[in-house]
């Protein structure tokens, strides 16, 4: 066996020893007892090693380079990301001796970044959120090293039928559940990996769940998903970090999704302090915008008599936005009106009817 091929199994094997040393992430029922025909349940992706719910995304990512051929023992790995990607990106490149850049929008957290660094990655921040791309793909080139581009591979990196991928995960902790088979698995959309991983095992395994995708505000999943224009375009960012995008992404595949629903931010941020509330817990930005809209579709099954469980996840902890999403200042600044939202899910819970 080469010295290459030695080195790519030595690398594959300790992805997978990681992989082994990693429990299963939990599922909890959030217990709302003003439901009595509708169970809400969460799995809490914080619990990976890196934290969020990108290190399964980054784990495919890095095994399928190292399959292809793309990543070897002195590959420069750079990624485009907001942050949790790359985080869990620079972990998995430390695991393998290989140097780590990030190019990130300049508003990414601070805390996202320190993370980055404290892997032993580096973060290399763009005034533009829009050239992230254009810039990863430029400084792999001068580096002769590999953008890993999660934009474009995630939905081809997982295994969607299986092989303990989330999808596989969620159904087989619902097993004992009162409604076993969840009437919707609601996401948010970043890369729209997990999306397409979910949707196209909800079809494989023949399971009546519907798939519903969260967009935040200034992301155009939620009009592309509607017009079908895959040049649409957004010049405003996100504040919601880890989902919604300025362009339609090459991963993401409406055609497994049965709805898309567009969430204001200022909802997403009443949502997580609603939870810190109810579950004590201090959740990410993304986790809020996924239980406006568990919300909103529970209100739509009240209307029609419906009965079941709908379920979504924690996608990272709330530590990670101590200087934004929990600091009233930063909110003031961008003329968030979250009591708003405070009021209407509080109304929520005693009317049962929710209104974006």
């Amino acid at each position: 066996m080469s010295q290459c091929r030695t080195w790519l199994c030595q690398a594959i094997n300790e992805i997978e020893r990681d992989f082994y040393r990693s429990a299963d992430t939990h599922l909890f029922k959030i217990e709302i007892p003003e439901f009595e025909n509708i169970d809400f349940y969460l799995k809490d992706e914080s619990t990976h090693p890196t934290g969020s719910l990108k290190h399964r995304l980054a784990r495919s990512l890095f095994l399928y380079g190292l399959c292809n051929g793309k990543i070897k023992s002195d590959t420069v790995i750079i990624e485009a990301s907001s942050g949790s990607t790359a985080i869990s990106e620079a972990y998995f490149a430390r695991l393998l001796g290989l140097k780590f850049i990030a190019v990130m929008p300049r508003g990414t957290s601070k805390e996202k970044i320190a993370q980055i660094e404290f892997y032993g990655g580096q973060c290399h921040l763009v005034d533009d959120h829009r050239q992230v791309y254009e810039t990863a793909e430029h400084m792999a080139k001068n580096a002769h090293g590999y953008y890993m581009d999660q934009f474009t591979y995630a939905e081809q990196a997982t295994d969607w039928r299986g092989n303990n991928n989330i999808a596989d995960s969620i159904f087989d902790q619902m097993k004992r559940e009162r409604f076993s088979q969840p009437t919707w698995i609601v996401v948010g959309a970043g890369t729209g990996g997990t999306s397409a991983t979910i949707g196209r095992y909800i079809r494989y395994q023949c399971k009546n769940t519907k798939l519903c995708i969260v967009d935040p505000e200034y992301s155009v999943f939620y009009s592309y998903f509607h017009s079908k224009d895959a040049s649409e375009t957004s010049d405003q960012a996100s504040l919601i970090e880890g989902i919604g995008r300025p362009r339609v992404e090459p991963s993401f595949v409406p055609s497994v999704i049965d709805e898309v629903l567009q969430i204001p931010n200022a909802a997403s941020i009443a949502a997580i302090y609603w939870l810190e509330k109810k579950i004590g817990k201090r959740c990410g930005g993304s986790t809020g915008t996924n239980m406006i809209g568990a919300f909103s579709l529970a209100s739509q099954m009240i209307h029609s008599g419906t009965s079941g469980s709908i379920v979504s996840m924690i996608c990272d902890g709330g530590e990670r936005y101590s200087h934004t999403y929990y600091n009233s200042d930063w909110i003031r600044k961008q003329g968030l009106d979250v009591k708003k939202y405070e009021k209407k899910i509080e109304n929520f819970m005693k009317r049962k009817v929710f209104e974006l």
